[in-house]
Order: structure tokens, then sequence, then C-alpha cells
């Protein structure tokens, strides 16, 4: 016991045999302080495994207590092993005060994935929608669990996998850490992923297994070098979403006859096509963020967005959450040009709807912040309205996301620089390239062309 008086006056003789009528034993003596001690065992293997530990702990200079004649630390209570519930509790509690909304909805996502595979014994365990429920919306929120005990289904799921899930060590062991990376692949229904999905969940768990690194529960991170292949993840868009100009204005304007709700939204969907604003950025867009001339070329000064995550995963208890740009310092400013069809259309809106009070350009039906339901809906009939049958069936413009797909796909194919894109757009020029390379038409025939001019100029 810790209160115990110690000593460093040890002294380990060696190990002495003793023939008895019922067997052959071997002694260990030692003394501390003023006492002598001493222990039997039925090997001579085992004594001198056990007369050795006594040296060690001497040469190290650890105390010996005077009342058990062992080293302090053997009479010191085993550590108990963090289990993998706790410590991705602990993970999601580390990230919360800095992740976005949509961040922390993925983390919790991610880890509400592996932890049933992650089970230390599956007698009397919950269904798994019950344990889903459990992890993704209160033991892996971390407002939520501060907040106190859920219901008491949440709660009693929650007690069982608390009690039931492996110790965070057991990563180290393939044959664990294998099935947990196999159920990042799966959807609830068993079927697979999408391999964006499972690149996304993969990275969240890896970074969680790292955090146990940097707190001394594992001596590395077994995720690196296990052989398991993630499906490829395609991350070009699609051509196929990608609209033409004649067709913006027709969708725009099948917005505009949406009364009363639809003229209010022609500019923000016209951010999104003539400037590759993200729907979060353009949501949170404010008067004061405009420099526009009458007509003709303007610019908008990008400083925030707020993407919509749900009031369960804001700080605030809200939706929305405005924050820096995505990939973005607090306070960075992304500039971005409006051309004149743009500048106009923010013009007719600003003199036929002003702004909210705090200076925002788009808002909902009660002024609060602009709904994702709200202009998904009327996007949805714009895209029936605008389109032909054949149009609307396909992935055209699907979401409104792929406007500011066929924003970037313009810019590109009108001849700016990848940099220059890159920076209105806020991509890398890495990525940028990447993601957008099959929406570069029209050089096909400018590259054959000069393919055939360096054959004529060979056989001439």
């Amino acid at each position: 016991m810790s209160g115990d008086p110690t000593t460093y006056g040890v002294r380990v003789w060696g190990v002495s045999k003793r023939v008895w009528p019922s067997g052959t034993t071997y002694r260990v003596r030692w003394l501390v302080g003023r006492k002598e001690w001493h222990d039997s065992f039925p090997t001579r293997a085992m004594a001198d495994s056990f007369r050795s530990d006594l040296v060690s702990a001497t040469r190290r200079g650890e105390p010996f207590s005077v009342a058990t004649g062992r080293p302090m630390t053997w009479d010191r209570p085993a550590e108990t092993p963090v289990s993998w519930y706790d410590h991705a509790c602990a993970y999601v509690d580390m990230k919360w005060p800095h992740a976005a909304g949509k961040s922390r909805q993925g983390i919790a996502d991610s880890l509400a994935t592996v932890t049933p595979a992650l089970l230390s014994s599956v007698k009397s365990r919950p269904g798994a929608e019950a344990l889903r429920a459990a992890l993704y919306g209160w033991s892996f929120n971390a407002r939520r669990r501060a907040s106190g005990p859920p219901d008491e289904v949440h709660r009693r799921a929650e007690r069982w996998v608390a009690a039931n899930t492996r110790p965070v060590r057991d990563l180290a062991d393939p044959g664990v850490l294998r099935p947990a990376l196999d159920a990042l692949a799966l959807r609830m229904d068993g079927k697979p992923a999408a391999a964006s999905t499972v690149a996304r969940k993969r990275a969240i768990f890896y970074n969680a297994v790292e955090y146990a690194v940097e707190l001394g529960h594992l001596s590395g991170n077994p995720v690196a070098s296990i052989k398991w292949r993630a499906p490829k993840v395609t991350e070009a868009v699609n051509p196929r979403v990608v609209i033409n100009h004649g067709q913006a204005r027709a969708l725009l304007d099948a917005v505009r006859a949406q009364e009363p709700v639809g003229p209010r939204l022609v500019a923000f969907f016209g951010v999104m096509y003539y400037a590759a604003l993200r729907p979060g950025e353009a949501v949170d867009l404010r008067k004061d963020a405009l420099a526009l001339p009458s007509k003709g070329w303007g610019e908008l000064y990008l400083s925030t967005s707020a993407p919509s995550a749900g009031r369960s995963w804001s700080e605030s208890g809200t939706r929305r959450e405005p924050r820096q740009l995505k990939h973005r310092g607090m306070e960075e400013v992304r500039v971005v040009p409006s051309p004149p069809e743009l500048t106009a259309l923010l013009h007719q809106h600003l003199d036929d709807h002003g702004t909210a009070p705090d200076g925002r350009l788009f808002r909902g039906v009660r002024g609060g912040p602009l709904s994702e339901s709200l202009y998904g809906r009327r996007w949805a009939v714009a895209r029936a309205a605008a389109l032909s049958a054949e149009e609307a069936a396909s992935p055209l413009a699907r979401r409104p996301y792929d406007l500011r797909h066929a924003a970037v796909s313009t810019w590109l194919n009108g001849g700016v620089p990848a940099p220059q894109v890159g920076a209105w757009a806020g991509h890398s020029v890495d990525v940028l390239l990447r993601v957008y390379a099959k929406c570069i038409s029209g050089q096909d025939a400018t590259v054959r062309r000069r393919v055939e001019d360096a054959l004529r100029q060979g056989s001439s």
C-alpha cells in the first residue's frame, strides 16, 4: 500500500534446491531491511525468473515495501485498460470544440459504424437500430452527452455497449482490427457503402486510433500497417451533371415563376451558377460582401459559410452556424468575380427583397436562415419545368450544388488559367484538375490537330 514504510536496503541470494519426500522445490531468499523473506517454486525456471525480477527491481532503484517484502510497484493494482467506447467518447470531446457541425456529424457517424464491430460480447446485445441510435444520437454527440442521460431505451443500450467494448489495446491484433475496417465499408443494410463514404470513415477511424497512440493506449497506429484495401474513390465530377448556359437560364426562369417564394431564390441559385459559391456560402452571403457597380463586372468578398448540419451538432442549437470558409483560416477572404449577369441579378434582388436585419441576402419564409428543404423543393420543381423529361430523369443539375460544378467547368472551358479558377472556387490546383478533369471539353480537336501536324512533319 502507498502508506507502507519502504527501504532500498535489499539483498537477493541465489536459488537453493530443496528435496522433500513429496518432491523437489526451489527457494528464493532475499533480505528487505532487517527481515528475511523467501518463496518456493516447483521448477528452477520459475524460481530463476522470480529472482531475476527482484534483482531487476533493485537495479532500477525501486523501493521495497518493508511490510510485504516486494517492490512497491508490485503492490500497485493493475491499471484497468481503457475501453474503445470510453476512448471514442474522449476523442469526440477532444474534436468537438474546433469542428464544424458537418464534421461533428461525420465523426459520430463513423464511430457509430465501427463501434459495433469492436464488441467483446454479443450476449443480450441491443438491436442494431437501438445501438446506433444510442451511439450516434447521444454517446458521440458531446453536447447531448454533457446535458444528461438519454431516455431509458437509449440509456440501456448505452450502458450495455459501455460494458461490452474491447480495450483499445486489442486493436493491435489484426484479427480485431480487420473486422472493424470491414464494417466501415458497409451500410446499415449490409450493402457496400459508397467509396467516398468508406474513405471518409476510415480517415476518421485512423485519426481516432492515432489519438489513442498520443494518449499512450497503443505504441503505434495499427491501421497504418494492416493490409486492407478500401474501395477506390472517384473524385471526378460526372460531366453529365453539368448544365450549359441556356439550361441555366431556363432553370433560373423556372425558379422565378414559383410565386411567392421563387423570386427570392433566383439570385441565391445565381451566385452558385455564376460565382461557384457553395450552398453554405450562398446562405450566409451578406450585403457588405458585395462590391457591385451599377452594371458590369463586380466582386464578391467571401469570408464566412453556414453549412447545414442540424441543431444537434451546433454549439448554438441552430441548424446553421456561421464559421470560416472551407479549408481557410478565420477571417481569410476569398474574392470571386461577379459577371454582368450576376451583378444584375443581385441588384434586382436587393431592390425587390432587401436583406435580413443582419445583412443576409437570402432568408427563409419567417426571416431565419434559408433551409435546404425550402430551396431543395423549389429546385426540384424548376428542373421538372425547365428540362425535358429525358433530362429531368438524368443526373443533370440534380442538386443545387451542381450549379457550382457548372460554374467551375465554364471557367475552365473558357480558358481561365487553373490557378485563377482554383483561387475563385476555393480549391488547390491539384484538387481542381483532379475533380474537374472530365468536365474540360473542346480541347480534343485541338490536340488531335497538333498530333497530325507532328506526324506530317515527321514524314516530310
